[in-house]
């Protein structure tokens, strides 16, 4: 086809050509960016992992592979009793902070009360605030009000406090797509409203529960801040220790144990992947 004697399609094709180059250059610098945020984030990882594997008790340049770092590690009696004490806590908070996660948000979906709004708010404050304010605060309540001994009560408490609205959250945007039939059915079928929450709703909420209590059992094992203001001389955890001794040098222990870490937390986040997969409506 020709308009004025110049063809019509030689006058797309070139602006065709240019948006296609465009597009590719766009996504090519796109991948690069991509690349250079894993790699920021990956390399000094997969540096700490190779050098747990290395002679060198300086840990500055290779010299050979060993595993003698993870021997001693597992002999070491006073990173094995903190992470013990942390294993410890983290375990109850992630049951406790399950527990009211779960229901709170249940609670906030299903009854309407004054203040209602204003109340989730003063929940969600907790993700917010900075850990050192968190920290004294509660150090302030346990110490002159409540007169608790520091210790694993007091840390545990305190560990439940900032865990469990990141279970609510979860929990919650999992509600959202929830049938309000589904329970008055169950109700209609004989269940009891207990009944109904247990056999139908936790079922269905069961993918965020479990990505909640994932997140409250990592936030409570690594937690290092509103640990030190909580916690009492025979309850030191696993963070508080590695901190003591990273300042006074580097250890090539500590690359051990960050090591099996890391190793640890990526089980927990592939189980948890294929769970929320397999879990899905």
């Amino acid at each position: 086809m020709t308009i004025d004697g110049v063809s019509h399609g030689a006058s797309i094709y070139p602006r065709l050509g240019r948006r296609v180059t465009a597009a590719r250059l766009q996504a090519g610098l796109f991948g690069f960016w991509t690349a250079l945020v894993f790699a920021f984030l990956y390399i000094p990882i997969i540096l700490l992992v190779v050098f747990s594997f290395n002679s060198s008790r300086l840990n500055i340049r290779w010299e050979g592979f060993s595993t003698r770092w993870y021997g001693e590690l597992f002999g070491n009696k006073v990173l094995i009793d903190a992470f013990q004490n942390s294993l410890s806590v983290a375990i109850a908070t992630t049951i406790l902070a399950t527990l009211l996660g779960t229901v709170g948000a249940w609670m906030l979906y299903r009854y309407k009360f004054p203040y209602q709004r204003a109340l989730g708010l003063l929940i969600f404050i907790p993700m917010v605030m900075p850990e050192v304010l968190m920290g004294v605060s509660l150090l302030v309540l346990f110490v002159q009000f409540l007169h608790l001994p520091l210790g694993f009560l007091t840390l545990t408490i305190a560990h439940t406090t900032f865990c469990f609205p990141f279970v609510l959250v979860g929990v919650q945007a999992r509600l959202q797509g929830l049938d309000p039939f589904l329970e008055e059915a169950a109700m209609d079928l004989g269940a009891t409203p207990l009944q109904a929450f247990w056999k139908v709703i936790v079922p269905y909420l069961m993918p965020a529960i479990v990505s909640g209590a994932l997140m409250s059992f990592t936030l409570s094992l690594d937690e290092y801040i509103v640990s030190v203001f909580t916690t009492g001389a025979h309850s030191q955890t696993l963070p508080l220790k590695v901190y003591g001794m990273a300042k006074v040098g580097l250890n090539p222990q500590l690359n051990a144990l960050s090591s099996i870490f890391i190793l640890v937390t990526f089980i927990f986040a592939l189980g948890s992947y294929f769970f929320s997969r397999n879990k899905k409506p």
